[in-house]
């Protein structure tokens, strides 16, 4: 099974962060992955990705329309999104990695 993590920020860190979150994980899960995903939302940090998370993904899905803390997933597949189309195109971004549409950071 494909471990996938990911990050969620949006500037207002309320609703839309969590809701991509949300329908990450429900995609993710339904295709068959392990999914983490972290939010960066009003509340701060919550489900902060590990060390071990990291060392241990095979993707990172980023889905940010704001700065998060890029430098930890050097050297790792990733796709990179808006928080909107985390929200509304899920499906797509998991399609995307299914046929390896992912670049290596940095």
């Amino acid at each position: 099974m494909k471990k996938i993590i990911g990050v969620v920020a949006c500037p207002a860190g309320i609703a839309h962060t969590y809701m991509a979150a949300e329908m990450l994980e429900k995609v993710g899960k339904k295709l068959g992955y392990a999914v983490k995903i972290e939010t960066n939302g009003a509340s701060g940090v919550e489900n902060r990705l590990t060390k071990k998370d990291i060392e241990e993904a095979d993707v990172v899905i980023v889905a940010a329309d704001t700065a998060v803390e890029m430098e930890r997933f050097r050297g790792k597949p990733m796709i990179e999104a808006s928080v909107g189309d985390a929200i509304k195109k899920a499906e797509k971004i998991f399609a995307r990695i299914q046929n390896g549409e992912l670049k290596i950071y940095g």
